[in-house]
């Protein structure tokens, strides 16, 4: 754990803790990049590169495939016509193969069982829709660990915005305060801040192309399986 005050994040104390999916548990780069490259295919467009699309991951499918169409189009925003098109064919080859190209960071069952292990209810938050989010935790055996589950299109608002890790916390049972929040990107600390969560943040994930640990944070760590460790030590 590389923090500023370890004290001040008393991971003992805790009642729960909300996990982001992409970029914290699973490395979803290579599926995003042969689903979007087939979708682009179908329409026609030129294909794009996986660092192109690991600055685009986090803030939900319909601005990922936004972003996308404007990258490859040299910057012209996509019409609505357009996104609709693009918007199924991206849905059906990404359930195609949805986990085949994204395998789970090390370290992320030891430290989920350590959460789990010190009576913390866990539960999944992922700006990525149910459909494809559902699946993708159960192929790899990673949804036993969560109480709860919600995508992108659960509340009203997705991160940044708090009200997805508010209304978690309020299914969790949890105060905020005594939630903590692990994510990868500045996506996940601007919410849990507005929210009123603690906030670490994985040292390996996407955070738009920009360095992790430049984001405002309360904790990084190189392994979920750290937080056993700071668990263990009270």
């Amino acid at each position: 754990m590389h923090t500023r005050n370890l004290a001040a994040l008393p991971l003992t104390r805790f009642d729960a803790a909300i996990i982001d999916l992409d970029g914290t548990m699973v490395d979803t780069l290579g599926d995003f990049v042969v689903a979007l490259n087939r979708m682009l295919d179908e329409l026609a467009l030129p294909p794009i590169t996986a660092e192109a699309i690991g600055q685009t991951i986090g803030k939900g499918s319909e601005h990922l495939i936004r972003s996308v169409l404007r990258h490859v189009r040299g910057d012209r925003p996509a019409d609505a016509a357009l996104f609709d098109a693009a918007w199924p064919r991206y849905l059906h080859h990404y359930l195609a193969i949805n986990g085949q190209h994204a395998p789970i960071y090390a370290g992320v069952v030891e430290g989920l069982a350590a959460l789990r292990a010190h009576g913390l209810r866990l539960a999944c938050l992922t700006n990525k829709p149910i459909a494809l989010a559902r699946p993708l935790l159960a192929a790899k055996g990673l949804d036993v660990y969560f109480e709860h589950l919600f995508g992108g299109e659960a509340f009203e608002r997705k991160k940044p915005d708090p009200l997805p890790l508010l209304k978690t916390c309020e299914a969790l049972g949890s105060a905020p305060a005594r939630t903590l929040m692990v994510g990868d990107s500045s996506n996940d600390a601007q919410a849990a801040r507005a929210a009123g969560c603690p906030i670490v943040l994985v040292s390996y994930g996407y955070n738009h192309g920009q360095p992790v640990r430049e984001v405002d944070a309360d904790g990084f760590v190189d392994s979920l399986a750290e937080l056993a460790g700071v668990l263990g030590s009270g």
